[in-house]
């Protein structure tokens, strides 16, 4: 009788887990859908400022997560004088190099 008992508490254990292992799997695809980032297309405005800079190639330069971000960022400004001040922010930090967002930024230094 001891050995059916057991038997069913090594059922009910490997059933909990099978339960918090699929719970798991689900919880993990809903993270990675929540942290995808949408993806900005460079709107003809900020293409003709980062040429009319030069700075076309220092964008580029950076990490596509970084391009998509500042155009984001940008783009999502309600304001046109909020829009025109992320621009210059932007087009700053690409001039400077080694700045991201107000952030450090080692790896976009200018030599």
């Amino acid at each position: 009788m001891l050995v059916v008992k057991q038997h069913k508490c090594y059922s009910l254990r490997l059933i909990q887990l099978n339960y918090f292992k699929k719970a798991y799997k689900s919880l993990f695809v809903i993270i990675t859908l929540m942290l995808k980032r949408d993806k900005y297309k460079m709107p003809i405005d900020i293409k003709n400022a980062l040429v009319s800079s030069n700075l076309l190639a220092d964008y580029k330069a950076r990490p596509s997560y970084q391009q998509n971000d500042y155009i984001g960022w940008i783009t999502r400004a309600k304001l046109n004088a909020t829009r025109i001040k992320r621009l210059d922010q932007m087009l700053q930090e690409l001039k400077v190099g080694g700045v991201y967002m107000k952030m450090k930024h080692p790896a976009s230094a200018k030599k």
